[in-house]
């Protein structure tokens, strides 16, 4: 990535007369001429990357710079896919809600828990609806409830203002179970099972 490639001095960019330079195994090879440190890269098939400029004198590496860049955009995917699915979403309910808008409601907070979000479940009071909490603590237990296959509270309901509010969060996916059924049928069919005596197999002077 271009960042990468203004953070880091490669090859010819270096233009100091000695660095301390570390191997391509981390291993410390001390402080040598920068046209020596050149060399030794040429000659492994490295590169030679200054990771601390700062330093005096700057301190490089030898590695596979297009490797190590194509490590560090694979990190930087997996730090932005991480943060996404750290995001909270949030669903509101109202006191007063019906059974198809609840469940309309429950399907988008399901949704969100199978993306892998945090969900912040937000039931609204109006007026005087505020002077009875159990209402809204009612809805946020069905809500746990209907949703106990996928995600679970995290920790009790808080009052904010006129909200009530419940974070629920998704449940690690369970380790595949082996088929049981299948295993009893392969280790029934795997047992040998008698056969009665044909008239070929019976005594000769029977």
């Amino acid at each position: 990535m271009i960042n990468i490639a203004k953070e880091h001095k490669v090859n010819e960019q270096i233009r100091v007369r000695q660095i301390r330079l570390i191997g391509g195994e981390g291993e410390q090879i001390g402080i040598i001429d920068t046209r020596d440190a050149m060399n030794m890269a040429r000659e492994k098939g490295l590169d030679l990357v200054m990771v601390s400029p700062q330093a005096v004198p700057p301190v490089c590496r030898l590695l596979d710079y297009g490797r190590f860049r194509y490590e560090q955009q694979q990190n930087e995917k997996e730090n932005r896919k991480r943060v996404r699915s750290q995001e909270v979403k949030a669903i509101k309910f109202r006191v007063k809600i019906d059974d198809h808008d609840f469940n309309t409601k429950a399907g988008h907070v399901r949704r969100f828990l199978e993306e892998g979000h945090k969900v912040k479940v937000t039931i609204m009071f109006r007026g005087r609806e505020r002077t009875h909490p159990e209402l809204g603590e009612r809805i946020l237990v069905r809500v746990a409830e209907t949703l106990a296959d996928i995600g679970a509270p995290e920790g009790t309901p808080s009052m904010m203002g006129m909200d009530m509010n419940m974070i629920m969060a998704p449940k690690q996916a369970p380790a595949p179970k082996k088929e049981r059924g299948d295993d009893g049928e392969k280790a029934q069919s795997a047992d040998p099972v008698p056969s009665p005596a044909t008239p070929a197999e019976a005594p000769a002077n029977a």
